[in-house]
């Protein structure tokens, strides 16, 4: 990947793209407007997007609710059922030159027999123990696009047409407002790790912010997540992706835990690209960002402490940081980036 590609430079074989995708924090949009400035015409399909209160209320009644229960049934079969129809509908409909499929462990085979001899593309932009692809699938459904590093060597190995492409920022829903809170912030689901590392910061006095359906004391989402407790933190309720994006900057400094998650999230150049402090848990950070200069890396709860009160307390540190991880990531970690790698791998 080269930091001086051009951004929207258009692909040499525009044509008709069907982004068959899942509704995973609207996403698929900056991918989708990222293959248009490419030229292609796109249309999308989220195939497991539940739009309307009433689409929702049947999963959590029909699906989720007996599975947290564990009454019998297929439910989770006839659900992935009804998404494979509703996506070789779409496909039929589209008639596209080419596919990219993300995730895509939602649809059964019928949906890749569907697909023929049409060009497709699987992204998988999280963990490979996240999907249910079997080893044989991955061989044989063509170039392969996965965010770490470790797991396209791994599917290398296996025979698979594995390509490394990792996450991305969408400078085209960036909207900062100029506001600063003085809050360490965090956007995300409340795995144990992280109430835990965000609890301790708290009880040391740190000023911590935590965004999430795990962390609202909300009555709808302690109903949506089947959980009364909640962590003794500030916490309000989920955002959507343009305001996450506003809540990173506006930060005296962002919290990313990945734990042993194999990629990096999103948020690794999320938060640098809005002009956020990134305090982040990862020293393989460095093949994408300069450490020290453009964000900040912690090993244990210690030092992310430390490094939180000085995100607090010294205000021209935090500017250096915030500018210069802007600036590399506007040059090297758009989504127009990412996409000129994806759509240089048509085997058509």
């Amino acid at each position: 990947m080269s930091a001086t590609a051009p951004h929207g430079a258009r692909s040499d074989r525009p044509g008709r793209l069907l982004l068959v995708t899942p509704a995973f924090h609207g996403y698929w949009r900056s991918i989708a407007e990222a293959f248009e400035r490419r030229g292609h015409t796109v249309a999308v399909h989220r195939y497991d997007a539940y739009d309307t209160v009433g689409q929702k209320l049947r999963l959590k009644a029909t699906v989720e609710l007996p599975e947290r229960l564990h009454l019998p049934g297929e439910r989770r079969t006839a659900e992935r059922a009804r998404m494979t129809e509703a996506a070789i509908t779409a496909l039929r409909e589209q008639r596209p030159d080419r596919v990219v499929v993300i995730k895509g462990d939602g649809l059964d085979g019928r949906f890749w027999d569907a697909l023929e001899g049409t060009p497709r593309i699987l992204w998988l932009y999280d963990d490979l123990h996240r999907h249910d692809h079997t080893e044989d699938f991955l061989r044989e459904v063509g170039p392969v696009v996965d965010y770490a590093r470790s797991e396209t060597e791994l599917l290398r190995a296996m025979g698979v047409d594995a390509h490394f492409v990792p996450n991305a920022f969408d400078p085209h829903r960036a909207r900062p407002t100029g506001r600063r809170t003085g809050e360490l912030v965090f956007i995300g689901s409340g795995y144990a790790n992280r109430i835990e590392i965000l609890t301790r910061l708290a009880e040391q006095g740190l000023p911590v912010h935590a965004w999430g359906r795990d962390f609202s004391r909300h009555v709808v989402d302690r109903a949506r997540t089947f959980s009364w407790s909640r962590p003794p933190i500030r916490a309000s309720r989920e955002v959507p992706l343009e305001r996450a994006y506003q809540i990173h900057a506006e930060g005296a400094a962002a919290i990313a835990v990945h734990g042993l998650q194999n990629g990096h999230a999103m948020r690794t150049f999320e938060i640098p690209g809005m002009g956020g402090v990134q305090l982040v848990d990862r020293d393989d950070v460095d093949q994408f960002y300069d450490v020290g200069t453009e964000v900040a890396v912690w090993h244990d709860q210690d030092e992310l402490a430390e490094l939180g009160r000085r995100a607090v307390t010294d205000r021209a540190w935090g500017e250096a940081m915030r500018e210069a991880g802007r600036r590399r990531t506007l040059a090297e970690h758009t989504f127009d980036h990412r996409i000129q790698e994806v759509d240089s791998l048509w085997q058509d």
